[in-house]
């Protein structure tokens, strides 16, 4: 009798391997519930889009502000009335009248940013062409007051003294009057360019701290083991890192201009916001992966803080958006242009200020983009070799 053969049987099928979107997209979800539960880095993302815009804005004030002003008139005429008249708030405070003997130890006890000291016959000169001069004192211990204020008072006493000549029908006035006109921001509030850059660096410092302690983070708690083992590779688990920690601080930034900046405090955002975040997203990859770089450098919060500071500080300072690139020195200014973050300054000013499109800003856009792509590759290869030093 015969005997039928036992079935063949295929052998089991390996599982099939996650595409490595599927891999990405799962790990993204998990630095951002990392994130959320990391409730004191949370606060840090919502306090820097948030109060410290304002703070900036409206607590460093780069134009005048009720300067205060003592006056010792010794004419007492119609002219030298006009010329305090003119000296208006929010600008000034009004004028306090001082006797001779009272200005030195008024300026010596910082009573007073500037000290006018008009002459007798002051208005008699004026009429007679004898062009009298006006003392004008300043306690520049205030820099930029008194910088601004200087400039503003000259201005304030050459219209006034004109004016009063023309309606006296005496003497001369100006024969060429400069007209002004300003482009940009109009109203020169300083709170829209200190707000706006205080986004720019929030938004550098930032990208940079949440990639860098997400991975410390990894360390710290045991999960990056947990991540060896699992079929991930290298690239995917940084790729995850910069995309989640990178839609943090663009959402974050997005609610910072349109929320905080535009309806907040009233700032014209002249240019596209979505363009300004498709730069910023592309601006994200170099900063997000020198936040990692940095991290497989530190072993632990406190060292990463250390590199923070060496490294992010100096190129957010040298990146043009403190001081103009113009008045650094010219070796510096052509080593800077190979800094992303001078890149990100130039555009971001270029588009939110003075309304620029993408033909204006593509270069600068693209320059962005294929240094943070160099930065990333070199990036990974430290990630790399850190991943296979903690197996």
């Amino acid at each position: 009798m015969a005997i039928d053969p036992p079935p063949v049987t295929a052998p089991p099928s390996p599982p099939r391997r996650r595409s490595r979107f599927a891999n990405v997209r799962h790990l993204m979800g998990k630095e951002l519930i990392s994130l959320w539960r990391d409730r004191s880095l949370l606060v840090l993302v919502v306090y820097a889009f948030t109060i410290a815009i304002v703070l900036q804005a409206t607590g460093i004030k780069h134009d005048l502000n009720r300067a205060t002003v003592g006056v010792v008139d010794e004419d007492n005429s119609a002219l030298s009335n006009a010329l305090l008249d003119a000296l208006l708030p929010p600008r000034f405070q009004e004028p306090v009248p001082l006797a001779p003997q009272e200005v030195d130890p008024a300026m010596d006890a910082a009573r007073y940013t500037f000290v006018l000291d008009i002459p007798p016959n002051f208005q008699a000169d004026v009429l007679a062409g004898r062009d009298p001069s006006v003392q004008l004192l300043i306690d520049a211990t205030a820099l930029m007051q008194a910088g601004v204020g200087a400039n503003d008072i000259a201005a304030i006493f050459q219209q006034e003294v004109n004016r009063f000549v023309l309606r006296h029908g005496e003497g001369v006035a100006t024969p060429v009057e400069l007209q002004v006109r300003i482009a940009f921001n109009q109203g020169l509030e300083s709170s829209w360019f200190t707000g706006t850059m205080g986004l720019i660096t929030n938004i550098t410092m930032l990208s940079v701290l949440l990639a860098g302690a997400a991975l410390i983070r990894e360390r710290e708690h045991g999960t990056l083991e947990h991540l060896l083992v699992l079929p991930v590779r290298p690239s995917e688990i940084m790729l995850a890192k910069i995309l989640a920690n990178g839609a943090v601080i663009l959402v974050g930034a997005a609610f910072s201009i349109v929320v905080v900046l535009k309806w907040g405090m009233g700032m014209g955002i002249a240019g596209s916001v979505p363009l300004f975040l498709a730069g910023t997203a592309l601006y994200l990859f170099f900063t997000a992966s020198l936040g990692i770089f940095l991290g497989t450098l530190s072993g632990s919060m406190p060292q990463f803080g250390l590199l923070f500071f060496l490294v992010v500080l100096p190129m957010n300072m040298l990146s043009g958006g403190f001081t103009p690139l113009e008045s650094m020195p010219r070796w510096l200014q052509t080593a800077m242009q190979a800094s992303p973050s001078t890149q990100f300054v130039a555009f971001a000013q270029a588009i939110l200020y003075r309304g620029a499109g993408i033909e204006t800003v593509w270069p600068r856009f693209a320059a962005t983009f294929g240094m943070g792509m160099l930065f990333f590759a070199v990036a990974l290869a430290r990630f790399r070799t850190f991943l296979a030093a903690q197996q």
